[in-house]
């Protein structure tokens, strides 16, 4: 399962074609460019182990740069390509990366990089920037042999920690030949069905974690991939028609812009070779599920995992219907529900989630981090609270707590509100999610201010510009309010569920 086999077999069939431009990129030209970018970075000095960063947008690039490390026996973090250039140089130095990508739609950030991580190979994907390399000129001088090591690589992408700051997920390397057998892709791929006949239509960023590992299973099992370089819903309709696309993936926030079409636009589009819609990455309200189903028929499924890969549970349209709200029975990983001693809780009880043999992982450089997600068994947790039914489907009650998902994104309101703490007009802030009929959730700030006289309109824009001053905008509040104080306690812990709860009575759970 490797694109290299698809590449000696079928050299011309497409392994991905990029949505808006055309841009097809056959197996074959997409083995000779990773061949010689693997021989580029061999040339730079880097071993087995080490790690490459790529900021960049939905690039025709894109792939053949995580294929290179793939069979390099490299780590690739990809990084998201809407931060700022501090957040950006934060997840690139963390990483341990001694190579950075970077596509010339981030030109805005790319003199502030250059500045602060001079120390780095630098190169330019798609376009000429100064104080980089430019990346297809380089990679053209190497030979377009594999190198004499090759052996299997992995991603290393980045979460949120603790404390705001985001933390990489490592897993350790293999050590096998490129084209063995991943038992966790082998998994996914029989269960979505992935074969050599199926094309894949990829609406979202390929640096999260599910586009990026999805697309390259397609790759792996001689698929063709349809990368849209940005999601508009009508036009994610008509790729279906135009290349007979077979399985896709959303987020639910699509499923809701789709669903706000014109009847007329809905129907325009022949959808009859879509044979699988996976989505997860984000709560999706009931209701919107539903009207999926009743429009695409019974080839609606979900899936929840985390970037860590401990465990996955999934839930086909039927077994939803039967059991609404779930997020399915496990694919992989043993699910556990324990209370807060620790004690494994019996079908119905809510409690944190485990999974048991599932995948090992690190948070990389954060043993303490890495420590709280396991319990003495070794068992592992990503925070959520849920509860199990007599039948083994597994439900969501509430996401990590504090956690904002804004469609399909996950939001870590601590970097948020430790920045606006520091603005001197601010006495202390809380920052979470609000209900949002689009995005699912939108961030919320509310701020107890140094003088309450000052409460307002003129403060609310002062407070949303300082933060989007110093922080990318997705992270930021959509919008203030105030109060006169609020609810902490003694001991320091702010009771941010009492002032949350304000904004999501009557409403459905985050979860559902």
């Amino acid at each position: 399962m490797h694109p290299s086999v698809y590449a000696r077999s079928q050299p011309d069939k497409a392994a991905y074609i990029m949505a808006g431009s055309g841009t097809v990129v056959s197996y074959g030209q997409l083995e000779e460019r990773s061949r010689r970018c693997a021989q580029l970075l061999r040339g730079l000095g880097l071993g087995t182990g080490d790690t490459i960063a790529i900021c960049m947008d939905n690039n025709p690039r894109y792939f053949e740069l995580c294929w290179a490390a793939q069979r390099s026996g490299l780590y690739y973090t990809c990084v998201s390509n809407r931060l700022t250039a501090p957040e950006v140089e934060y997840i690139v130095r963390d990483s341990g990366a001694r190579v950075l990508f970077l596509s010339v739609s981030q030109r805005a950030i790319a003199a502030e990089l250059a500045h602060s991580l001079d120390d780095l190979e630098r190169f330019s994907v798609d376009g000429s920037i100064n104080g980089y390399l430019d990346y297809e000129s380089t990679r053209d001088r190497f030979p377009a042999e594999p190198v004499a090591d090759e052996t299997s690589g992995s991603d290393m992408l980045y979460s949120s920690g603790t404390t705001g700051r985001p933390k990489g997920i490592r897993v350790a390397l293999s050590g096998l030949a490129i084209d063995a057998p991943s038992p966790l892709l082998q998994i996914i791929g029989g269960y979505y069905g992935f074969g050599e006949d199926t094309v894949y239509l990829s609406p979202a960023p390929l640096y999260h974690a599910a586009p990026l590992r999805f697309c390259m299973t397609a790759q792996r099992c001689g698929g063709t991939v349809i990368v849209m370089e940005r999601f508009d819903p009508e036009w994610a309709l008509a790729l279906i028609e135009q290349y007979r696309v077979t399985h896709s993936q959303w987020v639910p926030t699509m499923f809701v812009r789709m669903l706000k079409l014109p009847a007329e636009a809905r129907a325009r589009h022949d959808l009859s070779t879509h044979r699988l819609a996976i989505h997860a990455a984000a709560p999706c309200p009931r209701q919107v599920k539903r009207a999926m189903i009743e429009w695409w028929g019974p080839i609606v499924q979900e899936y929840y995992a985390g970037s860590e890969g401990n465990g996955l549970c999934a839930i086909n349209s039927a077994d939803w219907l039967a059991h609404e709200g779930s997020v399915g029975r496990p694919v992989f990983g043993v699910p556990h529900v324990l209370d807060a001693e620790g004690r494994e809780l019996p079908p119905g009880q809510e409690g944190t989630i485990y999974f048991s043999d599932g995948v090992e992982f690190v948070y990389h450089n954060d043993p303490a981090k890495t420590a709280e997600s396991r319990n003495a068994l070794g068992w592992t947790t990503l925070g959520d609270i849920g509860y199990l039914d007599a039948e083994g489907f597994l439900y969501l009650t509430d996401r990590k707590a504090n956690v904002i998902i804004s469609g399909g994104v996950n939001i870590y309101p601590q970097e948020a509100e430790n920045l606006l703490v520091t603005h001197p007009k601010v006495m202390d802030v809380a920052v979470f999610g609000v209900p949002d009929e689009e995005f699912g959730e939108a961030v919320k700030a509310v701020v107890q201010p140094i003088d309450m006289g000052e409460a307002g309109p003129e403060l609310e824009q002062e407070l949303i510009d300082y933060c989007r001053a110093h922080l990318s905008h997705i992270k930021c509040p959509h919008s203030v309010d105030f109060e006169a104080e609020l609810p902490r306690h003694p001991t320091g812990k702010l009771y941010k569920r009492l002032l949350r709860d304000r904004y999501w009575t009557g409403h459905e759970s985050r979860i559902v």
